[in-house]
């Protein structure tokens, strides 16, 4: 089996950390792949910055040649998953959505950890729609930017410690990191806090191998039935742009790099 991880942003260290928190969470036999897009933002945090990642991410799916099984998109809270489960024929699962899931089979209620304030509307949203507020007792807000999460490893933890327990104290019994620039840090937290934490990407990981060991994929009866066939201008916007670059040689080969890499 091979999962496709995705970080929604363009910041290559982020997708390694992403990568080892998927690899150590997957099943012997299980072969994680992971990259970025190959433009948009080096971060996500608020409704601009998301939807141009959905867009960099759908165009990365559309011109990707790695075969896979199942995607997990390592976005907490952001857009694009619905698309994805147009484009692709394998289940696609998001981290925000396999986190509350997880979390809800673990406790009465759950609450999220995230990283700017501005996050925590965008973060209630995506779990509304998903039907999956009414058991979250809290969002949080640590008040680190997402490329600061990396900075200072040892203050990363202590901030979200901190925040964690004012969502205990609001009611949450399972807390979810809420950030894919988080993963790998759940044993640290839950040691501090004595409840249990869940980190997206590894849920997304378990659920990912469970969906496709049980031979399911995504339903394409209604919501989510293949694009209708039409004209797309530029589209897919990379290969495009590699087109128009002198013969495309410097795009084209940063593409071939970066797929070759996963």
């Amino acid at each position: 089996m091979r999962i496709l991880v995705m970080n929604p942003n363009t910041t290559a260290s982020m997708t390694t950390s992403i990568r080892a928190t998927a690899t150590a969470a997957a099943a012997p036999g299980t072969e994680i792949l992971a990259t970025e897009p190959l433009w948009g933002p080096e971060s996500i945090e608020g409704h601009f910055e998301g939807y141009l990642s959905a867009a960099a991410v759908l165009d990365r799916l559309a011109t990707l040649d790695a075969p896979f099984d199942a995607l997990v998109m390592a976005g907490f809270g952001e857009p694009g998953r619905e698309g994805a489960q147009e484009l692709l024929d394998v289940p696609v699962l998001d981290i925000t959505e396999s986190a509350a899931q997880m979390a809800m089979m673990l406790g009465h209620a759950y609450g999220v950890v995230t990283t700017l304030d501005r996050s925590v509307p965008q973060i209630r949203d995506r779990l509304l729609t998903a039907g999956l507020l009414q058991r979250c007792a809290a969002v949080r807000g640590t008040g680190l930017g997402v490329l600061e999460l990396e900075a200072d490893p040892r203050r990363t933890v202590e901030v979200i410690v901190e925040t964690a327990r004012e969502v205990v104290r609001a009611g949450a019994e399972v807390i979810c990191l809420g950030c894919g620039g988080m993963a790998g840090l759940q044993e640290e937290v839950a040691a501090a806090l004595g409840v249990p934490v869940v980190d997206g990407v590894a849920a997304a990981v378990k659920f990912a191998e469970a969906v496709v060991g049980l031979g399911l994929t995504t339903s394409t009866g209604r919501s989510f039935a293949p694009p209708r066939p039409k004209v797309i201008g530029a589209w897919p916007l990379s290969a495009h742009l590699s087109r128009g670059r002198d013969q495309g040689s410097a795009r084209h080969t940063e593409f071939s790099a970066k797929t070759s890499d996963i």
